[in-house]
């Protein structure tokens, strides 16, 4: 691996322009795939509409590149065209990440100001979503009952939605209506279970996915930024600093924080947080894992640091700023937790610790997080080709996301996509 100090920053992004082009030309001309009767998840018919594997995600890229005249607008229309093929979903499984809330999500990104008729009916078709969850979520409340994760989580359930109107409606109801949702979802349910009153209101009765652990048998809350409550606090945080707020909007951020504060551990390598907590681990008071898991975007100290940073910039807290950023600082200079980081994705790889550590780095009051960016940076580089055959495809799990990180470090933009991942 090349060593930082060979080379300057100037460098560093000059190489980093010459990747994210090279990664956009390879996703330039959609492959020609016959639907057939496939539906099933991850079908190619399910990519087409997936802001992480698929097609919207992908437009993204290139629209973002055309407005800084880096591309022309073939690739973008032709990839826009992909993910509207077939009828969008807007029904049950979708959510930020999939279906019409994704499609309108990278056609407000890749296209501003054009097919301004197709985008009013994905915001119309995403507000009728809106009210629909929403008022499943007040029955199920009060019915006392416990939440699914995908009731509340940014890839499928409220946050994510929430995100979507913070970019196209931040001054409507709809809006104000997800946050107050959020501010009741950190009040304890008294449902009729073995957590009871103990567990936080987002305690949900899911199995992680992909597991089977007789531990999680009596649920679990999950700390993580994809589908536990970092995102929620991430989106009250990003709505306060625009001035959005609800009735007891504050509170609701001091209870995420402070459940936080409980299970922050300790360690000669900086703090670490659980990736989720079980109904043991609840009675314990300590998770039951004795270190950091892979410090990813997704569940690890990257994503929930940076959501405790814009909590405490919302709320003007000085003291629980500059924690975060020294637990991210200290993560991000740790040998042994970096060595777990196997891929180069946004979700849970090298993109999306520098995405987010970029961000954090510009709000930061302290200079840690900063001086880690370019060694993340030549990281990335260095691994930014390594995306398995089948996960090439997408912005959240595949090559442009990468390109796309790379894009907005090479031109110092924004653009407005890290909302997807609640980082800015």
């Amino acid at each position: 691996m090349r060593e930082t100090t060979t080379a300057t920053a100037a460098a560093l992004r000059a190489h980093a322009a010459t990747i994210a082009a090279e990664l956009a030309d390879a996703l330039a001309v959609p492959p020609d795939v016959d639907y057939g009767d496939d539906v099933r998840p991850d079908s190619p018919r399910w990519r087409d509409q997936s802001l992480s594997k698929g097609a919207a995600g992908i437009a993204v890229l290139h629209g973002l590149r055309v407005q800084h005249g880096l591309d022309g607008t073939e690739a973008m229309q032709a990839w826009l065209a992909r993910a509207t093929r077939d009828g969008l979903t807007a029904g049950a499984g979708a959510g930020l990440w999939f279906g019409a809330p994704a499609v309108g999500f990278a056609l407000h990104l890749a296209a501003p100001g054009r097919y301004q008729g197709a985008l009013a009916r994905l915001d119309a078709a995403v507000a009728q979503l809106v009210r629909a969850r929403l008022t499943a979520a007040a029955q199920r409340m009060d019915a006392a009952r416990r939440p699914s994760q995908y009731e509340f989580d940014l890839t499928r359930g409220l946050v994510g939605l929430g995100a979507y109107l913070l970019r196209r409606d931040p001054g409507g109801t709809l809006l104000r209506g997800v946050l107050d949702y959020l501010v009741s979802l950190t009040q304890p349910i008294p449902a009729d279970d073995a957590a009871g009153s103990r567990a936080p209101g987002w305690w949900t009765a899911d199995l992680p996915a992909g597991m089977r652990d007789s531990s999680f048998d009596h649920g679990h809350a999950n700390l993580g930024m994809a589908h536990g409550i970092t995102a929620a606090q991430a989106l009250l945080a990003l709505a306060m600093r625009k001035g959005i707020t609800v009735d007891r909007h504050a509170d609701a951020i001091e209870t995420i924080s402070h459940h936080l504060d409980v299970w922050r551990q300790p360690s000669a390598a900086g703090p670490w947080w659980p990736e989720r907590i079980s109904l043991d681990e609840l009675e314990d008071g300590r998770p039951h894992r004795n270190g950091p898991a892979r410090p990813s975007w997704c569940y690890g100290t990257p994503g929930i640091a940076r959501a405790q940073q814009l909590a405490a910039l919302a709320l003007g807290d000085t003291a629980r700023q500059h924690a975060a950023e020294d637990a991210l600082a200290r993560c991000l200079a740790d040998p042994a937790q970096l060595a777990r980081i196997t891929d180069p994705a946004l979700c849970h790889g090298w993109a999306g610790i520098l995405a987010t550590a970029w961000h954090a780095a510009a709000d930061a009051t302290t200079p840690g997080i900063a001086r880690g960016l370019d060694r993340l940076l030549v990281r990335l580089l260095d691994h930014a080709y390594d995306t398995a055959p089948d996960q090439a495809l997408g912005l959240i799990e595949g090559s442009a996301g990468i390109a796309l990180t790379l894009h907005s470090i090479a031109t110092d933009t924004l653009g407005g996509w890290p909302t997807c991942l609640l980082i800015n």
